[in-house]
């Protein structure tokens, strides 16, 4: 219960650090967003009529405090420049963006898991050095590039098979079109998946490794009469699931700025297209909700990395109490 309690109370100092630091970068950043919402022609005195309407002309720690206190209530706010609410656009968002990422990481580990487990377990040199090179031209690839492929190869009106959509959501989304919208996701979540998988296998592939050099549990479990191959995955492949929780953690998260890169190539209205356009056209009170969202479901999952981590391995535990 300490070790939890302590986890929250980092996890609250870092998510108000957090705070602070977007809401002060964006202040520092060029520009003024009551310029933009003017026009280029508008007079000063309709400026400073924005800026008041905004509450822009306020101190710096009175914007913060109001900004912060609507957080705390689930108040993203409005944005300036389409006037609504933050927390509505980001949710239409990312019922693209997180079901994407999900989908890439099934993918990842459907193909990373037993690589890795594979390229552990061969004896020879040769297949080992294939799945060594595997990893490393898999690692290698852009995620751009390998959805260029993707898109060449099966999407609809621009590849050789054409098999799935190539651009754009369905309008309806998912309560309307469930199917069309999954199909449209496939060929991003590959090129996404396909990337993430090599990580996943090289990790895979030295987390059992270090199982294996250890020599105890896998040779005890080959002595009691399971071959290697059983031993490695039923005994090995357990001991390195904590390794690989922690991984996996990581890699989703990372995810979610490769993600931004390919809603971009296939079309995707998500999170990364509005990030973007939002910093382009100046709108503070949206950008900073969506920068500091973004940052708390980083360090949301690395809380969650961090708990299952310490339940998976109960030595970190022993070795806290010796």
């Amino acid at each position: 219960m300490r070790f939890v309690v302590k986890r929250l109370l980092l996890f609250a100092a870092a998510l108000f650090g957090v705070s602070v630091l977007v809401f002060a970068a964006l202040r520092i950043l060029p520009g003024d967003v009551a310029v933009v919402m003017a026009g280029t022609n508008a007079t000063a005195s309709r400026v400073a009529a924005l800026r008041a309407e905004f509450g822009l002309d306020r101190p710096y720690v009175v914007q913060y405090l109001d900004w912060a206190g609507g957080l705390l209530h689930g108040d993203l706010g409005m944005s300036a420049l389409t006037g609504r609410a933050v927390a509505a656009q980001v949710g239409a968002r990312a019922s693209i963006t997180f079901p994407l990422i999900v989908m890439s990481l099934v993918v990842a580990l459907a193909i990373g898991l037993p690589l890795g487990c594979a390229a552990s377990i061969a004896r020879s040199p040769r297949l080992r050095g294939f799945f060594h090179v595997l990893a490393i031209v898999g690692g290698a690839v852009p995620a751009l590039w390998s959805g260029l492929l993707l898109l060449l190869l099966f999407g609809q009106g621009v590849g050789l098979l054409g098999l799935f959509p190539s651009q754009g959501f369905p309008a309806d989304g998912w309560a309307g079109a469930p199917g069309r919208a999954f199909a449209s996701l496939i060929l991003p979540a590959l090129a996404t998946g396909f990337v993430a998988a090599a990580g996943i296998m090289r990790y895979t592939h030295a987390a059992l490794d270090d199982v294996a050099a250890d020599g105890g549990p896998v040779d005890m479990a080959m002595a009691c009469g399971m071959t290697r191959w059983q031993a490695m995955l039923r005994v090995g492949l357990r001991l390195a699931t904590p390794q690989l929780v922690s991984v996996v953690g990581l890699t989703f998260a990372s995810m979610i700025t490769g993600v931004m890169v390919i809603e971009n190539l296939f079309a995707l209205p998500g999170l990364g297209a509005l990030l973007v356009g939002d910093v382009g056209n100046r709108d503070l009170v949206a950008v900073q909700s969506e920068l500091f969202l973004l940052a708390a479901f980083f360090l949301v999952l690395g809380l969650i990395v961090d708990l299952a981590h310490r339940a998976l391995d109960p030595r970190l535990a022993y070795g806290e109490e010796e």
